[in-house]
Parts: C-alpha cells; sequence; structure tokens
C-alpha cells in the first residue's frame, strides 16, 4: 500500500469516525441545551468506563490478527480468535452482570443503576464486531467498513433524537398517541445508552456475512503465539485508558467538594473535554488505516524513510486540527453556554487536552518499533509509567485545581510517553524523523494560540474574535505552503498545486 492509498483509506475510515463524532458532538450539545451539567455526569461516567471495558474483552487480538495474518492462514487465524473471542466474551459479560451492583456503589450511580446493565449489552456486541472489523480493514475493504459502521451510528442517532428531543413534547400532546411508542419519561438520558444499544446489535448483523462459512475449529498452538504477542497490548490498552478515562472516574472520589457540586464540576469537565478529541478523530481515523500499512510495509528495506514521511504529514494535519480548535475557543464557548452559563467555566483547559491529544497521536506513529520488534513490552512499561504519572498527577492535583489539574496531569503524561518511545525507538529500530520541522509545527501552533487569546481579550464581538482568529490561520497556512512546499507537492491529488517545490 502507498502514502497515496493510505491517504485514501484514511478517509474512508475517517468518515464515519467523523460522521459518528460529528452527530455525537450534535447530541451532546443539545444535551447542554437539554440538561443541567450535574445531570450528565453518570452518563459521563459510563462512557468512560466503556473503553477500559473494550480493552479487557478484545485483549488485542485486533493487532494480534493484523500482526499474523502475514504467516499464518487467514481463514484459521480468523475462525481461532473469533472462538477465542466469543467465548470470553460471554464469560466476562456474565462477571460484569454479577458484579453490578458493586459497580454501581463505585460510580456513585444509584440512581441510574439500570446504565452499567445497558453497558454491559453494548460491549458484548461491540466486542463480537471487533474482528468482522478487523478482516474488512485486513482485506482493503474500507467502503464496507465505512457503511456499516455509518449504518449503526445513523440508527443510534435517530433513536436518541427521537426519545430525547422528540418524545417529551409528544407525550405532553398528544398522550398515548403510538408515535410515543417506547417512550418513558422516568428513562430520561437514558435513551443514549439505549440508541446506543440498537446501533451495536444492528451494526453485529450486518457484519454476520464476514461469518460465512466460519466453522468450529480452534488451533491451540496459533492461539498461544498470538496470545503471548498480545497479553501486553492489554497492558498498553488498559494504560492508555488510564491516561484517557481515570481523571472523569476518580474525579468524584478525590475532590474535596461536595457530591453536588463534584457533579456538576464532573459535567462542566466532561463537556469540554468533548472539544479537545476532535484531535482524537482523526488520531482514531488514522489508526484504522496505519496499524495494517505498517504491518505490510514492514518487509519493504524502505519502510523507516516511509514511517518518517507518514509521521511528518500526521504532525501537519494534527497542527491544523489543534489550531481549528485552540484559535476558535471563543465561539465554542458562546455555543455552549447558550442556555447553561456553567460548561463555559472550563474552556480554558480545551487547548491543554488538546496538545495532549496530539502528543498521544505522535506516540500512536512512534510505537510501530516496539510492534515490528516483537518487544511488546517495552511499550507496556512505557505505558504503565505514563499511567502511574497520570494516577499521581490526578490524586495530587484534582483537590487543589479540580478539572484543569486534571488536563494538565493528561498534558504531562503524554508528553512524557511521546519523549521516552522516541528515545527508545531510535535505538532498536531507528527512524529519520524530521524532528526539527515537527517541533516547528508544534511550537508555532502553541506561539498561535497564545497570540489569538492575547488579542481576543481587546474585542468584545464573538464575530470580531472569530476574524482574528481565522486570520491568524490563514497566516499559518501560508506559512506552511512556504517553507514546506516539498512535502505539500509530494501529497496525492493536491501535490500538483505546489509543483516540484
Amino acid at each position: 500500500m502507498s502514502i497515496k492509498k493510505l491517504a485514501g483509506q484514511t478517509l474512508w475510515y475517517g468518515i464515519p469516525s467523523i460522521a459518528t463524532r460529528f452527530i455525537g458532538y450534535i447530541l451532546n450539545f443539545s444535551l447542554i441545551f437539554l440538561y443541567r451539567a450535574l445531570d450528565t455526569a453518570d452518563l459521563t461516567q459510563i462512557y468512560a468506563i466503556f473503553p477500559f471495558l473494550n480493552i479487557l474483552f478484545t485483549y488485542g487480538v485486533e493487532t494480534g490478527y493484523f500482526r499474523f495474518i502475514q504467516q499464518y492462514s487467514a481463514k484459521k487465524l480468523y475462525q481461532t480468535l473469533s472462538i477465542s473471542l466469543l467465548v470470553s466474551t460471554v464469560l466476562l459479560t456474565g462477571i460484569l452482570l454479577f458484579f453490578q451492583d458493586a459497580l454501581v456503589t463505585f460510580t456513585a450511580m444509584e440512581a441510574s443503576p439500570q446504565f452499567i446493565t445497558w453497558m454491559a449489552y453494548i460491549v458484548f456486541f461491540d466486542t463480537l464486531s471487533t474482528l468482522p472489523f478487523a478482516k474488512l480493514r485486513q482485506e482493503e475493504r474500507p467502503r464496507k467498513y465505512a457503511f456499516i459502521k455509518m449504518i449503526g451510528v445513523v440508527v443510534n442517532v435517530l433513536l436518541v433524537f427521537w426519545y430525547i428531543g422528540i418524545c417529551p413534547g409528544l407525550a405532553q400532546s398528544h398522550p398515548g398517541s403510538l408515535l410515543t411508542l417506547g417512550y418513558h419519561e422516568d428513562i430520561g438520558i437514558g435513551y443514549y445508552l439505549i440508541g446506543n444499544i440498537v446501533g451495536s446489535v444492528l451494526t453485529f448483523l450486518l457484519l454476520l456475512p464476514e461469518f460465512k462459512g466460519f466453522r468450529f475449529e480452534f488451533d491451540t498452538a496459533l492461539w498461544k503465539e498470538v496470545m503471548r504477542y498480545s497479553m501486553p497490548l492489554i497492558i498498553v490498552g488498559l494504560g492508555g485508558m488510564i491516561n484517557d478515562m481515570l481523571s472523569r472516574l476518580v474525579f468524584q472520589h478525590v475532590t474535596d467538594l461536595p457530591a453536588a457540586e463534584a457533579k456538576h464540576q464532573l459535567g462542566v469537565f466532561a463537556a469540554n473535554y468533548r472539544l479537545a478529541i476532535l484531535i482524537t478523530i482523526f488520531i482514531q481515523m488514522f489508526r484504522m488505516a496505519a496499524e495494517p500499512f505498517f504491518f505490510n510495509q514492514s518487509k519493504n528495506k524502505n519502510a523507516p524513510e516511509t514511517y518518517a514521511r507518514v509521521m511528518h504529514y500526521f504532525v501537519m494535519a494534527c497542527s491544523f486540527m489543534f489550531l481549528m480548535v485552540g484559535l476558535y475557543l471563543d465561539v465554542f464557548k458562546t455555543i455552549m453556554t447558550l442556555k447553561y452559563s456553567d460548561y463555559g467555566e472550563g474552556i480554558h483547559i480545551v487547548p491543554i487536552l488538546a496538545m495532549g491529544g496530539v502528543f498521544l497521536g505522535i506516540y500512536y506513529n512512534l510505537s510501530i518499533w516496539y510492534k515490528l520488534t516483537n518487544r511488546n513490552w517495552y511499550g507496556a512499561g512505557i505505558t504503565l509509567a505514563g499511567a502511574i504519572i497520570t494516577i499521581l498527577l490526578n490524586i495530587l492535583w484534582i483537590p487543589k485545581y479540580g478539572y484543569t489539574g486534571s488536563a494538565w496531569a493528561t498534558f504531562i503524561c503524554y508528553l512524557f510517553m511521546m519523549l521516552v518511545s522516541y528515545a527508545m525507538g531510535q535505538k532498536y529500530y531507528r527512524i529519520p524523523y524530521d524532528v526539527k520541522t515537527i517541533g516547528a509545527y508544534l511550537l508555532s501552533i502553541v506561539l498561535l494560540t497564545l497570540l489569538s487569546g492575547y488579542l481576543n481579550d481587546f474585542v468584545d464581538s464573538v464575530f470580531a474574535k472569530a476574524g482574528i482568529s481565522t486570520l491568524l490561520l490563514i497566516v499559518y497556512v501560508g506559512m506552511v505552503m512556504v517553507f514546506d512546499r516539498k512535502s505539500l507537492a509530494a501529497l496525492p491529488v493536491v501535490g500538483r498545486y505546489f509543483g516540484k517545490g
């Protein structure tokens, strides 16, 4: 696969990711208009638990599938890992439901205990869909991947929009109407999860053709080999989730605030965190295409140079996306505070979290060194070290600085992981990254964001603020076109507009 093809497949994998996140933004912003920050805290906790469960339930088999399909029969590997996932998913779901009361107590969700049950259903079907989606990626069928993802998302969103946005009004104006079938007022924000359940079930059903010709043939030796490779990735995944999600899980436990105020602060934190994950959207869509690409390129003698070029373009794209968030904070704040002004309290943490997201994306690119050299335990060690930093800083800083301290903990953690992974990677699998250019990109976007904040303090109109930010964005794009013209000229499609540099 060429870089041109990687870019195309990143787009296809990105279509459902972007659509999911974009529609999610619409839903989340609608929640801002419908519910107070206090009322969204339990839902925030549920979606903070999800990633941990996904890591445990899938235990690295997706990456293992990409790694070993180069050596073994695709059919045998797929059947063995599918059987493994089916058995483990049934077992883990049963354990989750058995201990749901303890989990309700830990998350302080006594008012919404059913959320835990619904969460278990979602994780069950999402896990069973993991390998079929990996199969589509490995076989380079991004269009089908995108189609199925989009169908599940659209159904999910329509149900949430109908039961949260439409049915409450219909139930009052037309009580007993068939249009409100299945609607119960006391479920409220819980329809967010119910829509997710239906979308996950439908997605799994659409993926059933990927099991055509499937037989219950389990290769024990092959399974053990994949597990030896994948087990460290569980630690990597869990450590990554601790770094990403721990703050929202432990916030209520380590803060000195009263319970109601803690839930309020958690809701504000989550609302602003969602803005920062615009960076995460791009990272996710890139990883969908890049992981099989990196493994397929590994036997090419020019692979290190290819990986370096990919990193260059990745940082270029991430820098632009960071500015789309950082330069327009005042616009986002205006939208977020249309009904409840409290949501604007935490807008200052968005650039901190967004830059942490950029560091994380770079780390994901760097991590190819330990995956290709079978040193996954090194990756696990880096991630665990990052997790320890996250845990300690959250415990120390949340009581003193609230969610601002948590944001800085995320920033420091990802910066540490990025730097350590780069240093170790250059030792075991040297890749000629253009460090100076990458550093220049990161420094320039930070300076432009700070300059935007300084200049915007002198104007009151949000339109004037947006105008200043747009002018700075144009300046940045112009600088890139002048100083990195050669790299732009090498891009597919748009490269012809930049000549040969």
